[in-house]
């Protein structure tokens, strides 16, 4: 079985949107759906999911000029999602950091 959530999105503007909304952000397995999503999150935090909302980001084309010529290649795609949590639920991702 592959694992779907891969990392918290720590940013900025997701700490502010956890604070107000109850919205939390992790960059999740390109396959996986929104239902999977879902039930990861309540397995792994205990917590009821309301809503998921999710972000396809396809890799760019970069090209780099070197002594040996044109190099091209292309950055990792990945997917965002953005889980709403019921309210009075919170996650608290740096609890387990050590």
């Amino acid at each position: 079985m592959r694992q779907v959530l891969l990392r918290p999105l720590i940013t900025e503007k997701m700490n502010a949107l956890s604070e107000t909304s109850g919205k939390y952000g992790f960059i999740v397995d390109y396959n996986s759906n929104k239902i999977q999503i879902a039930k990861a999150v309540e397995e792994k935090f205990s917590v009821k999911v309301i809503d998921v909302n999710t972000i396809k980001y396809d890799g760019k084309t970069k090209t780099q000029f070197r002594k040996s010529g044109r190099f091209t290649g292309k950055t990792a795609r990945f997917k965002k999602a953005i889980v709403t949590l019921e309210k009075g639920q919170k996650i608290d991702l740096f609890e387990q950091v050590q």
